[in-house]
């Protein structure tokens, strides 16, 4: 077994149904660009029912339809937030907890030990968490239940050195399931292949066509901290 594999990220994502809400962070291959993308994904109304719109530092979630719009407390956030040099990315209002620790001089980690997964039992649904820096290295992080009953969270840091060509995939879900099953393991190891316009479409069309939302991707040029970025809306 090649533990070194960099596997296809097209590939991940077509057999599974429903990673729920995913999180990539690396770098191009030739070694000059950091890389972002953050999808999300759903199976009720609800949660279906979202756009991402741009903020002057970073992206919001919005209703697509607000007439339809229930409860907007695990749907409605802040995925993407810019602080100094750092690129904040995650899959809900921790984004802000961490942007607030961080302006205070604490760090990541203290941030999200004051956070757990999300009260939506049975799911429990894990928070993600990424935080790109300045060199093209980053720490990804997942919050989960540990156990069926939602008593206690179990936190897990990793950080990564930024390897050209090489970036890490975290996912909320293993797959679909009743109630669905919570990501297991460590991110997963993927190639980075392409420029922004290849990698977003390699990402949009490989997710579930019923359940794919909305899909954000940043190439951040390491040197001079000038970016490029798209949002892909399936509403919009």
């Amino acid at each position: 077994m090649n533990i070194y594999k960099n596997n296809d990220l097209s590939i991940l994502l077509t057999w599974n149904t429903y990673p729920g809400r995913g999180i990539v962070l690396g770098k191009t291959a030739d070694g000059k660009q950091s890389v972002t993308a953050y999808f999300i994904m759903g199976r009720s109304e609800n949660s279906r029912n979202r756009v991402f719109l741009q903020e002057p530092d970073g992206i919001r979630t919005e209703a697509h339809d607000p007439a339809k719009l229930k409860d907007p407390s695990l749907i409605i956030y802040h995925p993407v937030r810019q602080l100094g040099d750092d690129l904040i990315v995650t899959n809900g209002d921790q984004t802000d907890t961490i942007r607030d620790f961080m302006a205070e001089g604490k760090s990541f980690e203290e941030a999200l030990r004051t956070r757990q997964f999300e009260p939506d039992g049975p799911n429990w649904t894990p928070r993600i968490s990424g935080l790109l820096k300045k060199d093209g290295s980053y720490l990804m992080s997942i919050l989960k239940s540990a156990d069926p009953e939602g008593s206690a969270c179990a936190r897990y840091t990793f950080e990564y050195p930024g390897i050209a060509g090489v970036g890490h995939y975290l996912h909320t879900y293993l797959n679909d399931g009743d109630p669905i099953p919570t990501f297991q393991g460590e991110p997963e190891r993927v190639a980075i292949d392409g420029d922004i316009d290849a990698f977003t479409q390699k990402i949009w069309e490989n997710l579930n066509e019923a359940n794919k939302i909305s899909l954000y991707v940043r190439f951040t040029d390491l040197e001079t901290g000038a970016y490029q970025e798209t949002i892909v809306n399936k509403y919009h």
